[in-house]
């Protein structure tokens, strides 16, 4: 099993769409065979469609907002010592957050596919805002799956996707997060898509939602490297890009065009509370391989082979699988992972807030957690950069609890 060179990773499975013969493939109920089917031949015209890459250009400078900050974090450097900081801060997007990149692909295909609907799941409540934005820019009516817990702890994003006109479906089933939101949505979608578009929130699911989340998140990357190609010079020898990594879709934007490169790739999910047993990160504690949501992948589960229970105080990356693209890059050992607690997430967030002008949420105050931990063993020749892809005021409630204030 390796990664090929010079091929896209979201192109390099097997005729079953399986990613090195084992993550991967489509799972799936009849019933949801042909729009699966449909909307796989739509979006591999629509990739190679020069009219539709220059209408996703187009939205994405004058709408996403793109090309977002590239910038030193010259406080954070010296306080630590060790490596050179960077962030891209992918939180300058319109919305606050990466999901914009994917709800906008996903309203322009549906408009090709001439849905009048589009219908999507969300956890910290990002990608149910930022769908919920596209959908309103494009003339599309909205429906967001949300657990009801996340629904009461994301209170900024549900407020939101309120006011651009969706209407929120609360999840009242399992453990009432993302993973029972993405569910739900996906048995609406077996219903109704005849008339209605699913967006995946992230890169899981089948495959075809997969492709096209990485496509569109892949905007950063193509973004960055032009950035530290004017920083630097060139790609330097020693580069680190940490990115959290819950359903895994900012992190796939964050490393795509890096693939090539020596780039390290460092991935970091959530080890949720310190001294608990409940976590979110299957890649760092050795689960199992199992189906969720239609593909095979690491799964957290018990000792029946069920779901396991999941906790992290960040609920974006409160998700019980990972990406089949994530365990492809873990086994092949392209990408290394490894886990935060909520107590260093948070530590993290008042650190780089304090002493910077950026505002991480909880998703990747995980990412400036491990920075925070490996920058002072590093050389000054080495250096990290952090994808910084959310705002913190959809936390803003979390941090005063848990912190006794918010710094913005």
């Amino acid at each position: 099993m390796k990664i090929k060179k010079g091929i896209p990773l979201i192109d390099q499975h097997d005729k079953n769409y399986m990613y090195g013969g084992k993550f991967g493939g489509n799972f799936i109920p009849e019933t949801l065979k042909k729009p699966i089917d449909d909307l796989t031949k739509l979006f591999a015209k629509l990739r190679k469609d020069k009219k539709f890459l220059k209408e996703r250009d187009y939205h994405f400078k004058n709408y996403v907002g793109t090309p977002t900050p590239f910038i030193k974090l010259e406080n954070l450097t010296e306080h630590l010592g060790g490596a050179q900081i960077y962030a891209k801060v992918v939180s300058e997007a319109n919305g606050g957050a990466h999901k914009i990149y994917n709800a906008t692909v996903h309203c322009l295909i549906a408009k090709r596919a001439g849905k009048k609907y589009i219908v999507g799941d969300t956890g910290a409540g990002y990608a149910g805002k930022m769908l919920a934005m596209a959908a309103k820019k494009f003339g599309l009516k909205c429906k967001i799956f949300m657990g009801s817990r996340d629904i009461k702890r994301q209170r900024p994003n549900v407020e939101a996707m309120k006011k651009n006109g969706a209407e929120i479906v609360p999840v009242t089933t399992g453990s009432q997060t993302l993973v029972d939101a993405v569910s739900e949505c996906m048995r609406y979608w077996v219903s109704n898509c005849d008339t209605t578009h699913m967006c995946v929130g992230s890169t899981v699911g089948p495959n075809i939602f997969i492709k096209i989340c990485a496509f569109s998140t892949a905007q950063i990357s193509r973004e960055l490297i032009e950035q530290i190609k004017d920083e630097f010079g060139r790609i330097p020898n020693k580069l680190k890009l940490l990115n959290c990594v819950g359903g895994g879709s900012s992190a796939m934007g964050f490393w795509n065009e890096f693939m090539d490169t020596n780039a390290e790739f460092i991935g970091i999910e959530a080890g949720g509370p310190k001294n608990s047993k409940l976590h979110a990160a299957p890649l760092t504690n050795g689960s199992k391989v199992g189906i969720l949501h239609g593909a095979a992948q690491y799964v957290i589960q018990d000792k029946e082979g069920q779901i396991g229970s999941i906790e992290s105080c960040s609920a974006g990356l409160m998700y019980p699988g990972i990406s089949p693209l994530h365990c492809f890059l873990k086994d092949t050992k392209r990408a290394r992972y490894v886990s935060a607690t909520d107590e260093e997430a948070l530590k993290a967030y008042q650190l780089v807030s304090q002493l910077e002008n950026i505002s991480p949420s909880l998703e990747p105050s995980h990412a400036f957690a491990e920075a925070i931990k490996i920058a002072p063993r590093c050389k000054s020749s080495e250096i990290i950069v952090v994808n910084s892809c959310g705002d913190s005021i959809k936390d803003k409630d979390i941090i005063k609890q848990k912190l006794g204030s918010y710094i913005r």
